[in-house]
Formats: C-alpha cells, sequence, structure tokens
C-alpha cells in the first residue's frame, strides 16, 4: 500500500553512463512488516501516517560493486519520504468470502543529494510523487482454539504519474508513467503471540515516453524517445513476537527486490541493468490502544546491483476510527 523513495531513480538513469540500470519506480521496500495479513481493528476506516529516513553513499554497478562511473565523487543520498495512506474496508463480502475495500496513498519526498565538488545534476524540488490506488479483498481472520491461525489479503495496486515531473531535470517527485503492482499479503500465527508475516508484489512499468534529458552521449538512454522499465518482483517477510500481551512485539523485518526483466530503450534491452536489493534489522510494534498502532523499523541493505545501497528508519501509526 505503499511508495518508497519516488525520486532517486530517475537522478541514477544519468549516474550510469554505460550499463542501463537505477529505472524501476519507488515501490514497498519495508513499509509494511508486522501483522500485515490483516487490519489491527477490523472493517472501517484506517488513516497510516509513514515518516521514513534513507541515507546511502554507495551507488551499486551491475556486479554490485561501488560504482565507478559516476562524473563527480563520494555522493551522499538523504531522502525524507511521507505516506499519507486512508484505507475503508467493508464489511460485506464479495468474491469467495472477501470482503472489498480501496486504498489511497498520497506521498511526498525530499531529497538531498550531494557529492565532493560541483554537481552536474539539478532537481526538480520536493513536492508530491506519484499517487498510488489499490481495491482489495480482505479475508476474515481463520481462528483456532486460541485465537486466529492465519489472515490474508489481495490488493491490485495502481500507481498513476501523478507526481511532480520534468525532463529538464535529473531529480523529479513523480517517475511520469503508470505501474501496476498488485500484492498478497498474509500473516500466520505460529503461536498466539508468535506471527510470521509477508507480502509479495509484482511489478509492471509502462513506459516513460518524455525520458530526461540530461544523459552523457555514451550513455544507452542517449537521445531517448522512451524508457520502460523492466518487470519486477519485491517482497517483505517480517516475525514479530508478543513480549507483552496487546501491548508490545518485537521482531525482525526484511524485504528484497529482483528485477526479472531487462529495461528497454526504444523498444531495445539494456543489457546488465536488473537491479536488486535485500535489507534487514530490527523493528518493534506498540499497541497504544485497540485502534491506534505505532510502528517501529529499521533496514541495513546488502547485496545490492544497479541501486543505491544504505540505511532505512521507518515510523508508521495506524488509526481506526
Amino acid at each position: 500500500m505503499m511508495r518508497k523513495l519516488a525520486i532517486v531513480l530517475a537522478v541514477m538513469v544519468w549516474l550510469c553512463p554505460v550499463a542501463g540500470a537505477y529505472d524501476l519506480p519507488s515501490v514497498n521496500l519495508g513499509f509494511t512488516s508486522f501483522l500485515d495479513g490483516g487490519p489491527p481493528a477490523g472493517p472501517g476506516f484506517y488513516f497510516t501516517q509513514y515518516v521514513q529516513y534513507y541515507k546511502a553513499d554507495e551507488f551499486t554497478d551491475a556486479k554490485g560493486d561501488n560504482n565507478k562511473l559516476f562524473p563527480v565523487s563520494d555522493p551522499d543520498l538523504d531522502a525524507w519520504i511521507s505516506l499519507s495512506q486512508f484505507i475503508y474496508q467493508h464489511d460485506k463480502a464479495l468474491f469467495w468470502g472477501g470482503k472489498w475495500g480501496i486504498d489511497l496513498i498520497v506521498p511526498v519526498v525530499d531529497l538531498d543529494l550531494d557529492f565532493d565538488g560541483v554537481s552536474p545534476i539539478s532537481d526538480n524540488g520536493g513536492g508530491i510523487g506519484d499517487i498510488l490506488v489499490g481495491p482489495f479483498l480482505q479475508w476474515d481472520p481463520i481462528m483456532g482454539a486460541n485465537g486466529p491461525r492465519f489472515m490474508h489479503r489481495v490488493e491490485l495496486q495502481f500507481i498513476f504519474p501523478t507526481g511532480k515531473y520534468d525532463r529538464d531535470n535529473t531529480l523529479n517527485p513523480g517517475s511520469n508513467y503508470f505501474s501496476f503492482n498488485p500484492y498478497w499479503a498474509g500473516t500466520l500465527f505460529l503461536t498466539p503471540a508468535w506471527t510470521l508475516s509477508t507480502r509479495i508484489h509484482y511489478l509492471w512499468n509502462d513506459e516513460n515516453d518524455d525520458p530526461i534529458r540530461e544523459v552523457p552521449p555514451t550513455s544507452p538512454y542517449f537521445g531517448a524517445n522512451d524508457v520502460k522499465a523492466g518487470q519486477a518482483i519485491h517482497f517483505n517477510l517480517a516475525s514479530a513476537y508478543e513480549i507483552i500481551p496487546k501491548t508490545l512485539r518485537l521482531g525482525l523485518n526484511a524485504y528484497y527486490l529482483k528485477q526479472i526483466t531487462d529495461t528497454e530503450v526504444d523498444g531495445r534491452d539494456v543489457p546488465d541493468s536488473e537491479e536488486m536489493i535485500f535489507g534487514i534489522g530490527p523493528g518493534a510494534l506498540w499497541h497504544m490502544s485497540p485502534d491506534s498502532h505505532l510502528f517501529f523499523n529499521a533496514y541495513f541493505e546488502t547485496d545490492a546491483e544497479n541501486r543505491p545501497k544504505g540505511d532505512r528508519f521507518q515510523v508508521r501509526w495506524v488509526y481506526h476510527f
């Protein structure tokens, strides 16, 4: 239900003058974690506010090495991402017992990318990113003798190119293309106190028919009329244990992304353009009340290819009206 960095991928196209990479849009990498298979308080209206800080000082190539192709040295990225999410789940079952709902997310991004020396990169400032809309089906928990055993959901996420974008700027809050990013999420109660959750996405991207101009002549993107990011799979995985009953859960959270098809420029595949990233770290969930819940998540990235590699810290508040 979320979006990640809505700006950073655009700049990386410019920064890779030989191999194409850094083309995927912003997706849910670690925004959701514990008890993801169902809403915490049943049907109704929910508001969720995410605040995430991301810091990276490595920008990897296709082999996972720190990219030596940059025209400037010692890059340092600091990004603040705010997501405001509005969810409504009805209490009426539609297909196969799933109860329908709708999800809306509005992202706002602020990015600071610095280098040693003078940077040739321009930016379009911070602003609203691409809005996400997703109809979903939520199934009631499967109950056992000691409480819920399993709960799950399917959502069809549509990412619309509504964000701020200007091809004359390397950095933009919006991607300027449509994406389809459906997922399945589930939570298994291994015991009444110990849970295992996952969310598995597939990502398909449409063409950007107005790609960024600021690319060097050696880049496969130079003079391009359109760029189409490759398809990808990505998932979140989290496990938590209830330390204080109905109050506090502690655990581990992780995410993984793998691009499975090449990026295309003017209909031609760009070799060595697949992205990959893995992040893992600790997390906590504080049940402030039956209707108010606060998540804390940290991720430390590794195994990066054609992406920034850094650290991610997040606070997420969920409220049920």
